[in-house]
């Protein structure tokens, strides 16, 4: 098999004035978790984390910022980062669409859910809206295989989903109705 190569080394830097690893941040590694790690190089996901959740994603000059403090090429900083799933090199959209695609919810036709997904948001898994409104995922497992299919609208289940239940909850957010809980307890019209 061939080696798929990433042009990153090419890749030109969009930079804003403010950090994104802010003095906040740098003195919380630098007091909390540097001490636990034999080597800087052990606070990379804590830092990584940090950037994620005050940004929603990982800026390629956050990448340079976190390997500068760490003192860690920025090249293993980018490996770390789009190796784990958990975390986003790119922009996201604001509401993330997370459906589960374990064996489980493969046999109770997630991929139609999947599809008619697809369909409402004129976009491919992986892919944001013009808007910026969603993104598309598929995760391997939501843990919760009782209640296949399954997907996350943001950080709520939504459990024993059926193509057009999907499509209603994602028109629910679209308008602005959609009301945070998940669980598949909350009302909606059949």
């Amino acid at each position: 098999m061939a080696w798929i190569t990433k042009q990153s080394g090419t890749d030109t830097v969009q930079r804003r004035a403010e950090p994104y690893l802010t003095d906040a941040m740098r003195a919380e590694l630098r007091d909390e978790y540097l001490p636990r790690f034999e080597t800087k190089h052990g606070a990379l996901l804590p830092a990584l984390h940090m950037i994620q959740h005050a940004c929603g994603w990982i800026p390629a000059q956050a990448m340079l910022e976190i390997g500068e403090f760490l003192e860690i090429p920025p090249s293993e900083v980018l490996d770390t980062a789009s190796f784990y799933e958990e975390y986003w090199t790119n922009r996201k959209g604001e509401c993330l669409v997370s459906v589960c695609r374990s064996i489980a919810c493969e046999f109770c036709q997630a991929t139609a859910v999947t599809e008619r997904i697809k369909e409402v948001l004129d976009i491919d898994v992986g892919e944001t809206t013009e808007d910026g409104k969603f993104t598309l995922v598929e995760l391997e497992c939501l843990g919760s295989c009782g209640t296949a299919p399954v997907a996350l609208i943001d950080e709520d289940l939504h459990e024993n989903l059926t193509p057009d239940r999907a499509a209603e909850l994602i028109e629910r957010v679209r308008a602005g109705t959609y009301t945070k809980g998940g669980t598949g307890a909350e009302h909606h019209s059949s």
